[in-house]
């Protein structure tokens, strides 16, 4: 009498090509959704934690102001296809939580309409996490026309959290940085 119940070799050997196959391909798609995901994750933990001298947003400074003064500095970079001329403010200096309002001009040299917006950074890295934003021109595009030149203001303190950080008792200079570059109009 023939067993009928035995499964054949090459079946059994299918049978585990199909399960590593099927495992492959979840570890593939796991990483392109991870992939997908890092950016917005890793922007969500540097606005939290100020990572990379990401500023925080604040609607006011509710902590008040103390006596030791910082000067803070404006910087701005152009991405070499943008044809936009910016001029940071002149430096600042008062008081830690003094609510402060800067003003960047942009200018379009070009003969076209052009959009633009800007990532920002603050260094030293550390201060970060205590330059708080309260209105600004990176949160939304800017579109100009030929030739028209933007006001674009920047609102901010410093919070005086700052004062109780032992790394940052040195700090008198802060250079809150932005690097300008073109999107297309009603893309951020």
């Amino acid at each position: 009498m023939v067993d009928q119940t035995s499964t054949h070799p090459d079946e059994h050997l299918h049978g585990k090509h199909l399960r590593v196959a099927v495992i492959l391909m979840a570890i593939v798609v796991g990483m392109v959704g991870m992939a997908y995901a890092a950016v917005p994750l890793y922007s969500i933990f540097c606005q939290v934690t100020g990572y990379g001298g990401t500023t925080q947003r604040s609607t006011g400074n509710s902590a008040g102001i103390i006596d030791r003064e910082m000067t803070t500095r404006f910087d701005a970079n152009i991405s070499s296809d943008l044809p936009l001329r910016v001029t940071p403010s002149r430096p600042v200096t008062s008081k830690i939580g003094t609510v402060q309002t800067i003003t960047f001009l942009a200018t379009n040299v070009s003969n076209h309409t052009v959009t633009t917006t800007a990532s920002f950074n603050v260094t030293p890295e550390l201060v970060g996490r205590y330059f708080n934003k309260i209105q600004c021109f990176c949160f939304t595009e800017q579109t100009l026309a030929p030739g028209e030149t933007a006001e674009m203001p920047v609102t901010f303190f410093l919070d005086p959290e700052i004062d109780n950080v032992q790394e940052l008792d040195t700090v008198k200079d802060v250079t809150l940085s932005y690097s300008f570059y073109a999107t297309e109009p009603g893309r951020s």
